[in-house]
């Protein structure tokens, strides 16, 4: 998109001024990663810092004699939360089970489910639940607040060491090709020295294609692409020559690649 420009609201004037564009494409791919990287059987994990829902309270143990100090209690909890800056949400659903609504938060991906029965109420505790593990523990409603702020993070810095695990068990270094194509048809994404030229990368997604599905007819077959040229080098690319055997190029630099899905 080209020539987008807006009247300046800052001069009572018709003067134009251009849109500031870029083309990072943060946007739906950026939510699949999420979706694929943190998610499970169960359904969505989100983590906390881009969850809309932080925390759900669920009353549990609800009868018609409780029902209405049961829900005044959990919202008074809820409005707590809300005004420490924690996104938090109370389902006071009626039609629905307490069991049902557990899976219904869980395959959203709330990060924390809170349960708040009627003897929680009566020992001013709740019992909690983490999404990413399932661990359950309580605790008490003095300094709530604090207590989950810090849950939150510490949900947070333990997904994203766990996908940082991950990653780096399926990140690899190769500078020869047989190498690269039998790590490449072991689901490894693979930094290795490149001279950067577009017909090389061609000839690079062409020559690693699978074209034997013996071993698993599901496999990914297509070739590798590169994905970026990542900021910490693994080493002196311009001392490598180019990981094709076809271009004998010196490299320029370590790119990433990995299997086209």
């Amino acid at each position: 998109m080209f020539d987008i420009s807006f009247e300046d609201p800052e001069k009572n004037t018709t003067e134009k001024l251009f849109a500031h564009q870029n083309s990072w494409g943060i946007t739906t791919r950026t939510i699949g990663v999420v979706v694929m990287v943190h998610g499970d059987d169960t359904g969505l994990v989100l983590p906390p810092r881009v969850a809309q829902i932080q925390v759900v309270l669920i009353p549990c143990g609800i009868n018609n004699k409780n029902r209405e100090e049961l829900v005044a209690h959990c919202k008074t909890v809820s409005e707590k939360l809300n005004k420490a800056g924690v996104r938090a949400k109370g389902d006071y659903r009626m039609n629905y089970s307490s069991g049902w609504k557990f899976n219904h938060w869980e395959l959203k991906g709330v990060p924390i489910r809170m349960e708040i029965g009627p003897r929680d109420m009566k020992t001013n505790q709740v019992c909690i639940v983490r999404r990413d593990t399932s661990e359950k523990s309580t605790l008490q409603l003095e300094n709530l607040e604090d207590n989950i702020t810090s849950l939150l993070d510490t949900i947070h810095d333990d997904m994203y060491n766990r996908a940082l695990k991950e990653r780096d068990a399926n990140l690899t270094v190769s500078k020869d090709w047989d190498e690269f194509c039998a790590l490449l048809n072991n689901k490894k994404i693979i930094m290795a020295p490149f001279c950067g030229e577009i017909p090389c990368e061609d000839t690079i997604k062409k020559d690693s294609a699978r074209a034997d599905q013996e071993v698993d007819a599901n496999a990914p077959s297509m070739g590798a692409k590169s994905l970026c040229i990542p900021f910490e080098q693994p080493g002196d690319a311009t001392t490598e020559t180019c990981i094709n055997p076809k271009c004998g190029k010196p490299a320029k630099y370590f790119t990433l690649f990995g299997r086209s899905y």
